[in-house]
């Protein structure tokens, strides 16, 4: 739980709340000028290399540790939350050469950009495929919502190669026959990219271990993302919460608190209980995450409880503060967009539910 916190970990909140305190929230206005300003002080303070493996230099935080920052740092609601960490490894972690060298050591540094190729689109005739070809494999196909694939130097791609089953696989962005089709943007203000693959030519060893392993890898990456999105509501909520009692406990025009009616205090009360039971899940489940255990479903569980509990606890607190949560650039307005999108990222509610519910009718897999 949140309070069975060791000193040095308890040391570790404490440094990234004064983080967002003193660092984060002084530049929420600044642009891209305060990202970067805020990337060198990530990387002054720790946090930058968190994520990143030991081998190149990182501190390899635990599950755990991970997700005290994350909680601590979006309960202060701060800007460039995205600009903290660096760069992990992601599916790329344990790749042997070549991809070691020209992929894997280059993302840590920050010398390149690496995109997550797995959706495509409803009218799409089959998955990405590929066609071993000697030592080349040849990829067609389309990815629909490639995340950050507008700047991507490459993408890590999910190809079904044939007679070996699905495989993950590095396609660099200029690669001849990859195409950027479209370009959008969604609700939260982040950016994705449409490609299309046509005859790419790739050298077999840019398959990222060995075909058929695709993914179980890209679900790992998808797993620990989960986990990520679930630490990252729950300080939201914490955030929400702090601004939504001192708005119910400041005075109507008629001198009562906004607070004293007895529905607003159910409707109050019961977000509070969503918040705590979303943190608690997810300290438990980063805890079981750390000794080793599988935690495909118990992620699955955090992730959709902690992004619907976010969305609702946002959405009633507008009601609550009335029109003026409206406007663009209110708080509660900007929050909004930003969390009504995970309901959706890796993996909508309802297909993670149908995931856990096979996971232990079929699986036997998860706990209560």
């Amino acid at each position: 739980m949140p309070e069975s916190l060791t000193s040095e970990q308890l040391d570790l909140r404490n440094r990234a709340a004064i983080f967002a305190r003193d660092e984060l929230l002084p530049r929420r206005d600044g642009g891209e000028q305060a990202r970067k300003e805020i990337l060198k002080l990530a990387k002054a303070a720790s946090f930058f290399t968190m994520t990143q493996p030991k081998a190149f230099g990182g501190g390899e935080a635990s599950t755990l540790e991970l997700s005290i920052v994350r909680d601590e740092l979006a309960a202060h609601n701060p800007p460039f939350l995205h600009s903290v960490f660096g760069p992990g490894p992601g599916v790329l972690a344990g790749a042997g050469e070549p991809l070691r060298t020209t992929h894997l050591a280059p993302l840590i540094a920050g010398e390149k950009i690496s995109a997550f190729g797995f959706t495509e689109p409803d009218e799409a005739p089959r998955a990405t495929w590929g066609v071993l070809d000697g030592e080349e494999l040849i990829v067609n196909g389309q990815k629909s919502y490639v995340t950050g694939g507008a700047h991507a130097d490459f993408i890590n791609t999910l190809v079904q190669i044939e007679e070996h089953g699905p495989a993950l696989v590095v396609i660099d962005t200029d690669a001849p026959g990859v195409a950027r089709v479209r370009d959008f943007s969604s609700l939260d203000g982040s950016a994705h990219a449409a490609f299309e693959f046509r005859d790419v030519r790739i050298p077999k060893t840019y398959i990222i271990g060995q075909p058929g392993e695709g993914l179980p890898r890209a679900m790992k990456q998808i797993g620990d993302t989960r986990l990520a999105i679930a630490a990252q509501c729950v300080g939201w909520m914490r955030w929400l919460l702090d601004y939504l009692t001192d708005h119910l406990k400041s005075p109507t025009r008629g001198g009562q608190t906004r607070g004293d009616k007895e529905g607003v205090r159910l409707r109050y009360a019961e977000l509070r209980i969503q918040a705590y039971a979303a943190r608690s899940m997810l300290y438990r489940t980063a805890r079981l995450a750390d000794s080793g255990e599988n935690i495909v479903n118990e992620g699955i569980a955090c992730k959709v409880f902690a992004s619907e509990a976010v969305g609702e606890i946002v959405d009633i607190a507008i009601q609550l503060v009335g029109g003026v949560a409206l406007i663009e650039g209110h708080p509660l307005e900007l929050l909004y967009r930003k969390v009504r999108a995970l309901r959706l990222a890796e993996g909508g509610s309802d297909v993670l539910r149908l995931n856990l519910a096979r996971g232990k009718l079929e699986l036997n897999k998860g706990r209560i």
